[in-house]
């Protein structure tokens, strides 16, 4: 282990005994609970792939269960797969794992576990800690969340968090990788996952590198790119933690989590489009005229059946498109209460629910990824639903573990 005070350090990681054979880990390896969540049949077909076989479904609850039956039964197996987990059966790599994740699209995502210190983040609104949320975070979520960690004996990461960087971290890493600690194809059509561990003087070297890149960092060092919530509730439970025991050191102090620098070329940053249900799209269009017009400024395409008008608002509320179009979507649903918003991922899906009766879909240029960090050192966190990293099939996957109580 290393000696570097560092905000991003080494954990002592968890893989199951059998990370070396391929087919067992891709039956033990499942994707975010976050995706998916309005496909039960994916979660179903997980679920059949990993019957009978250790899995990191058994000890995580998929969003598409939330509110339903399933939540119940399936909450009662987590809890059992946590009571009965043994930690010694487990494979331990004290230090990182160097992780190259093969993208449904053939392109390739690099990366880094390790353990984040929770101190140093703070995920509510005008926050100025080196760890940030980049979206809004919405606080009825957690609760919910810190529950099920605080029954939890490990965790399994699928945070993503955000690097600028400028000094070659993610170069380093893959120079020092040399041990594969795991080799296999993802289920349901995730692509593959290669890790190495890095221990011992390849850790310490890989930790002098995490240490050069924040110590060159003022402000903003980590951004949060996917799993906000769940990092949020793991900071929610330390903070119990820390008030219960008083123990400043507590394994539930850190967050297993992945970091990648926003410069990879397979991480693409999206546009998430809205569009209103239930409307009158006559009255909406009217409505949005009143605070826009066709020329100059922050710029949208409103999709009603045939119809494909631009607007562009005279006065932005934003320094965002999308921002100053939340504002006016949430006036508006607050004044037209049977009328709500729903986000949707990607041009072809707006535009086939745009052309449904009582929808109007709203399309809009994105931000570049270069100006993530820019922005929200300037203005704060993004509005909610601003952009999604990638297709859901590529997001993270369960493979890692790490024990969280005494």
């Amino acid at each position: 282990m290393t000696s570097y005070q560092t905000i991003f350090s080494p954990a002592a990681i968890l893989l199951p005994p059998f990370s070396s054979d391929p087919d067992a880990m891709k039956r033990w390896a499942v994707i975010a609970c976050d995706q998916f969540t309005s496909d039960p049949a994916y979660w179903e077909s997980c679920r059949k792939t990993a019957q009978g076989f250790p899995s990191a479904y058994d000890y995580i609850m998929p969003e598409a269960y939330l509110g339903t039956e399933e939540e119940t039964i399936h909450g009662a197996e987590i809890g059992c797969a946590m009571a009965s987990f043994d930690g010694r059966a487990m494979r331990r790599i004290d230090g990182f794992v160097y992780l190259e994740r093969t993208l449904p699209d053939g392109s390739l995502r690099r990366g880094i576990v390790g353990r984040i210190d929770l101190e140093a983040y703070d995920y509510h609104a005008g926050s100025a800690s080196p760890v940030r949320a980049t979206e809004a975070t919405v606080l009825e979520r957690i609760p919910p969340r810190c529950r099920i960690r605080a029954s939890a004996a490990v965790e399994l990461p699928h945070i993503l968090v955000l690097i600028d960087d400028h000094v070659g971290l993610m170069d380093n890493a893959a120079s020092l990788a040399r041990q594969i600690a795991y080799d296999f194809d993802l289920m349901a059509g995730g692509g593959h996952a290669r890790g190495y561990a890095v221990e011992g003087q390849e850790a310490a070297l890989l930790s002098e590198k995490i240490a050069e890149y924040e110590s060159s960092r003022a402000g903003l060092v980590y951004a949060m790119g996917d799993g906000n919530h769940s990092l949020a509730a793991a900071r929610a439970h330390w903070e119990n933690v820390k008030r219960e025991t008083g123990d400043r050191d507590h394994p539930a102090r850190y967050a297993l989590c992945e970091i990648t620098a926003l410069g990879e070329e397979s991480l693409v940053c999206e546009p998430i489009y809205r569009i209103l249900k239930h409307c009158d799209p006559d009255d909406v269009i009217a409505d949005l005229s009143r605070i826009s017009d066709e020329a100059g400024g922050q710029q949208v395409t409103v999709l009603a059946g045939e119809r494909k008008e631009k607007r562009t608002f005279a006065r932005p509320t934003h320094a965002l498109t999308v921002g100053t179009l939340q504002d006016w979507i949430d006036g508006y649903c607050a004044a037209h209460p049977s009328v709500t918003c729903d986000y949707i991922h990607g041009e072809t899906p707006l535009c086939e629910l745009a052309s449904m009766p009582g929808n109007v879909g709203f399309l809009f240029d994105g931000m570049d990824k270069s100006e993530l960090f820019p922005y929200v050192e300037a203005h704060g966190t993004l509005p909610r639903k601003t952009f999604s990293m990638g297709e859901a099939a590529g997001k993270r996957y369960y493979i890692e573990c790490r024990r969280i109580t005494r």
